[in-house]
C-alpha cells in the first residue's frame, strides 16, 4: 500500500505499521478492521509513523475489546498533554462483531493480533486485527516450505 504524504511529512492516508509475523505465528480465520478511541498527540504521532503492534494483542475487559501493548511514540512537540505509550486502547467494533470475538476468545488457545495500523479514506487511525489460534514449530515449518516452493515455481516460470 502507497503511503499518501503531505508536505508537512505527515501520513494522510495509507499504511502506519505493520505486523508481518501475525500470519507466520498464528493461523488466522477472521480479521475485522476496528476504529481506536486515541487523543490528539496519538493521532499526531501516528502520522508521523511512530508507532509498533508487533506485540500488540487483543483482551475483553467490561463486555469491551481492548487492545493492549500497542506502541504509539510520544509526539515530540507536544506542550503540557502528552500520553502513555503502550496504554491499553479501546477498539470501536459493531456489537455483533463484539459478541463474536469474545465468544471466541473464551476458547482455549484463541488469540485477537493486530496485523495492520492505517489511515482510511476519511483520515481515520484504523486497525485490523486477526481472530486465530498459535501455530505449532511444525506448522511454521510448513508455512517455510511452501513460501520457498512458491519462490522457486515462480522463477522456474520466469526463466522457462
Amino acid at each position: 500500500m502507497v503511503q499518501n504524504i503531505s508536505k508537512s511529512g505527515f501520513i494522510s492516508k495509507g499504511q502506519v505499521a505493520l505486523n508481518r509475523r501475525a500470519r507466520f505465528d498464528f493461523e488466522i480465520s477472521e480479521t475485522f478492521v476496528a476504529g481506536l478511541v486515541l487523543s490528539g498527540t496519538e493521532v499526531k504521532s501516528l502520522r508521523l509513523g511512530h508507532a509498533n503492534i508487533n506485540d500488540a494483542y487483543g483482551v475483553e475487559r467490561n463486555g469491551e475489546i481492548y487492545i493492549s501493548q500497542m506502541f504509539i511514540a510520544e509526539y515530540a512537540y507536544k506542550g503540557y498533554e502528552s500520553h502513555a505509550e503502550k496504554r491499553d486502547r479501546k477498539l470501536l467494533l459493531t456489537k455483533r462483531e463484539v459478541v463474536k470475538i469474545i465468544n471466541a476468545l473464551q476458547k482455549k488457545g484463541a488469540t485477537l493480533v493486530a496485523m495492520k495500523l492505517f489511515f482510511d479514506d476519511h483520515g481515520r487511525a484504523k486497525l485490523e486485527v486477526g481472530l486465530g489460534r498459535g501455530k505449532k514449530l511444525y506448522d511454521k515449518r510448513e508455512s517455510i516450505k511452501d513460501r520457498d516452493w512458491e519462490r522457486d515455481k515462480a522463477r522456474i516460470i520466469r526463466n522457462g
